[in-house]
């Protein structure tokens, strides 16, 4: 009969994870690079265009805008290892309306409307992420701005050993 694995003390993991995970962790980076490399490359890419053609339009601008957002994402990445989700949020929206400039005049009008209403619903949810309610839980406690109990005794922990 074989004992209950539910009560059963937690195993250890595979002797081998660590370095799965230092493998990963260098491809991550790896793939960061080629990322952020061709992001650059498209980017000089484009203002080559721009300067041999002598022109500067919108569609041009908001495709520098694109590439300077993928850096901008790569570096968070690479600093934090997360990667706020209103970055690529941003980066659709710019990229939405730069469609919404390409398309012209000749598209049929409910297109225009189903692109802007992306373009909506894109910013609808980026204001969402972004808000953050008030919290009241201060008021009960005295203290001037709100302030999470662990800050708190973080900040005490500070103070005394100091």
């Amino acid at each position: 009969m074989q004992p209950d694995r539910i009560n059963s003390a937690p195993q250890a993991m595979p002797t081998n994870m660590p370095l799965l995970r230092k493998v990963i962790q260098h491809l991550e980076n790896a793939f960061l690079v080629v990322i952020g490399s061709f992001a650059v490359i498209a980017m000089a890419q484009e203002v080559y265009e721009t300067v041999r053609g002598m022109r500067v339009s919108l569609k041009d601008l908001l495709l520098m805008f694109i590439y300077v957002e993928v850096l901008a994402m790569v570096a968070v990445y690479y600093e934090s290892k997360k990667i706020p989700i209103t970055l690529p949020l941003f980066i659709a929206i710019t990229a939405i309306a730069r469609l919404l400039i390409l398309q012209g005049k000749d598209q049929p009008p409910q297109n225009l409307l189903y692109e802007s209403g992306a373009i909506l619903i894109l910013a609808i949810a980026c204001a969402v992420i972004n808000y953050r309610p008030p919290e009241r839980a201060y008021e009960a406690t005295g203290r001037d701005t709100p302030r999470h109990d662990a800050v708190a005794s973080a900040d005490r922990s500070r103070a005394a050993a100091e």
